[in-house]
């Protein structure tokens, strides 16, 4: 009889993709299917392995597309597949998020699950907004209540009596469209006017906004500062305290879209966070290997005649190894081999194999690399150049017009990576910077889709990591607004510090 799969239902946070636990990145990097709602941020789409299903449910304030009835249905169906779900929901499955709903339609399956706790908005969104939920002599507790049921019939809850009058830190979710029945509920059950209050919106993204008051002038204050969903609602003596973060990263409140290759674009998500960016996953490549074709098996067989071993990408050091060993070969094939690299990031990826680079250019651009061999070689030296299908033509004209001798074949290529992603024009919207680190990445990005998206970056500025990239960007009608004068992910980064700097100025 076949076994049952497994359900884990995984809490995403409060909307800031790093304050997810470990242990929900974990559950996501080794599941067969995933469900999952509305969620701040597509990174967590990206942490699931190839295989998974991704099943979006949607479930948003006023526009649920899958019932709660059918999601409990999914989960029991692929469970009893044999698959192992995560269940992925914005904040902690337990705090407005019926995740109890779930348990007992599983429990009653007979289908194995886990919870994996989530940071809840209620305490996140207030703490980045220098508000605590409690603090020695001002607030002894703390009461969460969901905000956008109160007004079915436009009234209150027959228990709000009690909420309001309770001590401590009063706390409303989802609860923005209702805030004069609550403020004034309030009011009426015995809250002074000039308790104080604030509305938190986009609690923990880039773009979080806080409005502070009191009860009596909180409503006017957040229709003033054209506040909007989602926002939280605080009323009590803490929200007049201001502990906001003092410690400012170069990229506070800057959002940032990566087009690349999984590899890459996590290594840039966390240069980026480094210096407190918050970084989404606009689209994915992925690399298609050639490294059985019969052009690179005749290279490994013959890599003995080559003098140089030239590598103009991470991924092209990775796909060669790998082939070289699959195909029997071992690291003693390389004893008299140079090594040549575009840039620190190749060469890192290089040193990982037990080999440090000979040459890599000052300047990380294709046309350095080749002008700086030229300079090196001689005229018995081969080169061999496994790389990608896109690779740069200035690298063979230059090594031509030396009359050097080199193979040039092509190890690998890039398609854009099918992903369950919302509209390119919503994934686009919140950003203020997008990334491109290949002519490939420009390519899939506009692919069959031009003119959709082609004005969608007029809000945005387009960063290319260098001169060919931001040329294949040009072909599509769009000039780069930052190019990385570094052919590296530091230089990416780099630019766009001093620039959203300068926009802070």
């Amino acid at each position: 009889m076949k076994r049952n799969g497994v359900v884990y239902l995984v809490g995403a946070g409060p909307g800031d993709p790093g304050l997810i636990t470990q242990k929900g990145l974990n559950r996501l990097g080794s599941c067969d299917a995933l469900v999952y709602d509305s969620l701040a941020s597509d990174y967590f789409l990206d942490e699931v392995p190839d295989h998974c299903r991704k099943i979006y449910v949607g479930k948003r304030a006023g526009a649920h597309s899958m019932k709660q009835e059918e999601i409990n249905r999914l989960l029991v169906e692929l469970a009893e597949e044999g698959l192992n779900v995560v269940r992925l929901k914005g904040g902690d499955p337990f705090v407005f998020g019926r995740g109890g709903e779930e348990i007992l339609a599983l429990s009653e399956a007979g289908i194995p699950f886990e919870v994996v706790p989530g940071v809840t908005s209620a305490v996140a969104a207030l703490s980045m907004a220098g508000i605590p939920v409690t603090h020695r002599a001002v607030s002894r507790s703390f009461h969460v209540m969901t905000g956008h049921t109160l007004s079915d019939n436009g009234t209150l809850p027959p228990d709000f009596d009690s909420f309001a009058k309770l001590s401590g830190t009063l706390v409303f979710l989802m609860g923005l469209s209702n805030l004069s029945l609550i403020v004034n509920g309030l009011i009426k059950n015995g809250k002074p006017e000039d308790t104080p209050a604030a509305v938190i919106e986009n609690g923990t993204l880039p773009e979080q906004r806080t409005v502070r008051g009191t009860l009596a002038d909180i409503e006017n204050r957040a229709e003033q500062a054209e506040i909007k969903s989602p926002a939280i609602i605080v009323a009590g003596d803490v929200a007049a305290l201001d502990f906001s973060s003092t410690l400012s990263l170069p990229l506070k409140g800057c959002r940032i879209g990566i087009t690349g290759t999984e590899s890459f674009a996590g290594r840039l998500r966390r240069e980026l966070l480094k210096y407190g960016g918050m970084t989404d996953n606009v689209l994915t490549l992925s690399t298609q290997s050639h490294r059985s074709g019969e052009a690179m098996k005749e290279a490994y067989k013959s890599l003995k005649s080559y003098s140089w071993l030239v590598f103009t990408s991470a991924n092209a050091v990775r796909e060669f190894f790998t082939g070289l060993f699959e195909g029997g070969y071992d690291l003693r094939l390389l004893g008299t081999i140079r090594f040549a690299a575009i840039g620190k990031g190749t060469a890192d990826e290089l040193l990982k194999t037990g080999f440090h680079a000979d040459y890599i250019p000052d300047c990380y651009q294709v046309k350095d690399l080749a002008e700086g061999l030229k300079s090196l070689l001689t005229k018995e030296d081969r080169l061999l150049i496994p790389r990608s299908a896109g690779g740069s033509p200035e690298l063979n004209r230059v090594l031509d017009e030396a009359g050097v001798f080199y193979d040039d074949i092509v190890l690998y290529d890039v398609a854009l990576k099918k992903s369950e992603q919302e509209s390119m024009e919503k994934v686009l919207a919140p950003l203020h910077y997008l990334t491109f680190a290949s002519a490939s990445g420009v390519d899939a990005f506009f692919q069959g889709a031009r003119e959709k998206v082609l004005p969608s970056l007029a809000s945005l500025k387009v960063v290319c990591i260098g001169d060919i990239t931001a040329k294949a960007l040009c072909r599509y009608g769009r000039e780069a607004d930052l190019i990385a004068p570094v052919y590296s992910i530091s230089g990416l980064t780099e630019v766009i510090c001093q620039d959203w700097c300068r926009e802070k100025e």
